[in-house]
């Protein structure tokens, strides 16, 4: 190493540092595992206003101090003398920057006011915007004939950067407004009005915004995004020029899943709503859980507790589960008696269906029984095998189930030779209703879809927030769930062919190819239920 050359700095334990972390374009599957270790042991984390919220809340913990960025000053050198402050207090912050972190932010100079304070620095970047861009619009930057690409900040200037490469692809960033500038200076700089652009805003995420157009059409454009309100003012806006936007429409993937930009409304109780949310989104489709039931103890616990304690004595051959919520009732009874899953060892376990199963797994418990095919009491019960009394031990069986639990399983496992014991786990009583602007997103028909997964969840919603509008889809589980459904005055679309959540929101991806199919054919430009209805509204 040379005299003139700085030694690497040593981070020494307890030393305050400041992590500039480059959270990608906004989807948290995107975040790096270096990032997501900071931002789970992080003290503070400092983000820009609405930029990565879905980051925030999947990986900081509840405990650490949130921080909207322009409360600690408007010049990046003052952000970062405060920057330097947090560390110093708390030890260790988190400042979460768009794309890789470094092009076109001012990450720079906010990491060289914390080195002036003697607070240690280190960056992490991420998925950048070129990349991001490029894959989630399906446009090739470079290709046999474009073999460069120049990142430009959008501005009345852009034309300094472009014109000179016009051979070149171009990557150009900034607001709608700024965007406007670059245009209109491009095209005062002699490009073809005709020259085909793609613009983007909110890569990666539900919300994706892509618009194909040309340098005179692009403002226009911009403005008529910015008046539906899929675009805000404040948003960062990408701008490819380039040959390889012939491609695009070869390559397009994330925008053409089936239920892209649909938003699905989940009458279902919290943990399982966010199952189901994930599910979706696999589909492209946006999911709002809506609470309709809430879980409760039983009013009198002495029948399950006497249960639980019969059943870690051994008096029970097999425990059939039929919801989660039955296996989060069993196990905090066991583990209220200072137990845990062993004390179900050799008892058989059955599990409804695959989420059932995977939180007995959780528990650490592996069912010896799932159904094959349909996941439901009866597939259950199809399943179960017959009470034999030369091979089995003991002929009981222990149902915690819901207070509201249908009689399906009961009957027919006593028809097989089993002594059951149908006991109370929890109880289900209809919950509050949800914020006005969700009932009136419900009444108006903002929803493209609901999915529904029980007769109760037909019932409760209809209770507490009104019936969907008729240009809703109604997805339904099963057929008792859809007769429901019906009875309460609303048009079943979509009714699984299995009862499970997978086919359901399969039938729900299905029936939304074959609509888009049918306008394509009709020749109308294909639309969101939710969509056709403002348009006849207008």
């Amino acid at each position: 190493m040379s005299s003139g050359e700085r030694r690497p700095t040593r981070l020494l334990p307890g030393r305050a540092m400041v992590y500039f972390l480059g959270a990608g374009p906004g989807d948290p599957g995107l975040m790096t595992n270096r990032g997501a270790e900071l931002l789970s042991r992080t003290a503070v984390v400092v983000n820009d206003p609405r930029v990565h919220d879905d980051i925030v809340e999947a990986y900081v913990p509840p405990t650490a101090t949130r921080i909207d960025s322009t409360e600690l000053g408007q010049t990046a050198s003052t952000r970062g003398r405060r920057l330097a402050g947090l560390a110093t207090e708390h030890g260790t912050v988190v400042r979460i920057v768009p794309h890789d972190g470094v092009l076109f932010s001012t990450t720079t100079d906010e990491a060289a006011a914390c080195i002036r304070a003697e607070v240690g620095v280190e960056m992490v970047p991420g998925v950048g915007i070129s990349s991001s861009m490029s894959a989630y619009t399906g446009t090739p930057l470079t290709t046999n004939r474009t073999r460069s690409v120049r990142f430009v900040e959008a501005g009345p200037q852009t034309h300094t950067d472009v014109s000179k490469h016009r051979n070149t692809g171009h990557v150009v960033t900034g607001t709608p407004a700024r965007l406007t500038e670059a245009l209109a200076a491009l095209g005062s700089d002699g490009w073809e009005p005709e020259t085909p652009v793609l613009l983007a805003a909110n890569l990666s995420t539900l919300g994706q915004v892509t618009m194909d157009a040309t340098v005179s059409s692009a403002p226009a454009r911009l403005a008529e995004e910015l008046s539906a309100g899929t675009l805000r003012e404040d948003d960062m806006v990408v701008m490819l020029l380039g040959k390889g936007i012939d491609q695009r429409q070869d390559l397009t993937w994330f925008e053409s899943k089936p239920l892209f930009g649909w938003k699905v409304l989940i009458p279902r109780t919290k943990e399982q709503g966010n199952s189901t949310r994930e599910l979706l989104s696999e589909f492209g489709a946006e999911g709002t859980v809506v609470p309709t039931i809430a879980v409760q103890p039983p009013r009198t616990p002495t029948q399950i507790q006497k249960a639980i304690r019969a059943l870690v004595d051994g008096d029970y051959q097999w425990v059939g589960f039929t919801s989660v919520n039955a296996v989060r009732a069993v196990r905090m009874r066991i583990t209220e008696l200072g137990l845990d899953a062993r004390a179900l060892a050799g008892v058989k376990i059955a599990a409804v269906g695959g989420q059932t199963a995977a939180a007995l797994r959780d528990w650490g418990i592996e069912p010896e029984l799932v159904p094959a095919g349909e996941q439901s009491a009866r597939g259950l019960l199809e399943d179960w095998p017959d009470f034999d009394a030369d091979i089995d031990a003991l002929g009981r069986v222990l149902l915690p189930r819901a207070d509201i639990a249908t009689d399906v399983l009961v009957s027919g496992l006593l028809e097989r030779g089993w002594d059951v014991d149908d006991v109370t786990a929890y109880r289900t009583v209809r919950a509050a209703p949800p914020p006005a602007p969700i009932r009136e997103s419900i009444k108006t028909g903002e929803f493209d879809a609901v999915l529904f997964t029980s007769s109760s969840t037909v019932r409760n919603l209809v209770g507490i927030a009104g019936k969907p509008h008729r240009n809703t889809v109604v997805a339904c589980i099963g057929p008792a769930t859809a007769q429901t459904a019906r009875d309460n005055g609303l048009q079943v679309d979509v009714l699984a062919s299995e009862a499970n959540l997978g086919s359901l929101v399969g039938g729900l991806a299905e029936y939304a190819r074959n609509r888009r199919a049918e306008d394509l054919a009709a020749g109308r430009t294909p639309c969101r239920p939710s969509q056709s209805h403002a348009r006849k509204r207008k």
